[in-house]
């Protein structure tokens, strides 16, 4: 499982910034770091509006106004790939041009991916699937036809079932929680066939940790340095200490999972001794006495027999003297039983 921290447009249009975050992200322990490479000219018209959660952190309505100052160039996104490798954190990038697609592809990132604006976009899909590199597809906003349409170019190019993953998505920021549909992750993935992952734009921490357990094979959350600075995303974005706990949770989790096999672990078989217990002399009793439910009794520490063979001892006759508390050994067809794996020839 990959963790992807998005960083997207949060660096403000600054390098500076976006180096630093590259440092949170790698500290934070994510897989990759991702970005967003565009040309504000090619993206958006003129008299665009801005998105309405992005009316409420940025100071324009137009929205090539406000991507156009959140550009970087490609040198410096050649900069910013050599910075992670330095780092030791994958770089990836979404393209959402035609042009941008060619220059990311040309940087050989692990994964391309598809945003969720784009799953419409015929001509884009087609430029994104001749690149034949593994990729991500965003389902923000889309209904199961529409994703079966945006497949279709990237089957047509020879892409496997795992050459793709399929992100379960809410394009809204933040994502009220009972829009969420959490479950719909697990149906994405049943019916297409494709591996699912979750990009989340919720508040807070829970639910990729949520998507996480359920098998999400890429779980991705947007941060920032600064939730108050100003910008579209920072408001519905992680801090740095937030990112790293949610890091640090998911791999416990995963951890936690486990195999599925029901067994005894290594660091609490060293708990049986202490936490079960063995038959011992309730009373004295004496050698050749036959023993009875009322001269028993079973107690903690697990160095004698199990409580499981009470019905083996009660009845028998007692081998010698026991006193109160010792554990009771027994005698069976010649052979000795008392202390746990202690069996011998009389």
């Amino acid at each position: 499982m990959k963790i992807i921290a998005e960083a997207g447009v949060n660096h403000n249009g600054s390098l500076e910034i976006a180096k630093k975050m590259v440092d949170a992200a790698a500290e934070a322990g994510a897989d990759y770091i991702k970005f967003q490479t565009f040309h504000a000219h090619s993206l958006v018209t003129a008299g665009c509006e801005t998105a309405g959660y992005q009316k409420e952190n940025v100071g324009t309505d137009n929205q090539k106004e406000m991507l156009t100052k959140l550009e970087l160039s490609y040198d410096e996104f050649r900069e910013l790939k050599a910075y992670c490798d330095s780092k030791g954190i994958g770089f990836l990038s979404t393209a959402f041009d035609e042009e941008s697609i060619d220059f990311i592809a040309s940087l050989k990132p692990d994964y391309m991916k598809v945003p969720s604006g784009e799953i419409t976009n015929l001509p884009f899909l087609r430029k994104m699937a001749s690149t034949k590199i593994p990729m991500i597809i965003s389902t923000g906003m889309s209904t199961p036809e529409e994703i079966a349409r945006a497949l279709k170019p990237f089957l047509k190019e020879g892409y496997g079932a795992n050459d793709i993953i399929l992100l379960h998505c809410t394009t809204q920021y933040p994502t009220p929680m009972e829009d969420v549909n959490l479950l719909a992750m697990k149906t994405v993935c049943g019916n297409f066939g494709h591996p699912a992952g979750y990009s989340d734009h919720t508040l807070g921490i829970e639910i990729p940790i949520a998507a996480a357990t359920m098998g999400a094979e890429i779980v991705e959350k947007h941060f920032t340095l600064d939730r108050n600075m100003e910008g579209p995303d920072h408001k519905a974005s992680l801090e740095p200490h937030e990112l790293a706990e949610m890091v640090k949770s998911i791999r416990n989790i995963l951890k936690a999972l486990g195999n599925g096999v029901k067994e005894v672990k290594e660091s609490e078989s060293r708990n049986i001794i202490a936490a079960r217990r063995s038959i011992v002399a309730k009373k004295p009793i004496a050698k050749d006495q036959i023993i009875t439910e009322e001269d028993i009794c079973c107690k903690r520490p697990a160095t004698g027999l199990s409580p499981m063979l009470w019905d083996k001892v009660v009845g028998s006759k007692a081998i010698k003297d026991f006193k109160i508390d010792e554990p009771i050994e027994i005698e069976e067809n010649g052979w000795k039983f008392g202390m746990p794996s202690l069996k011998f020839k009389i």
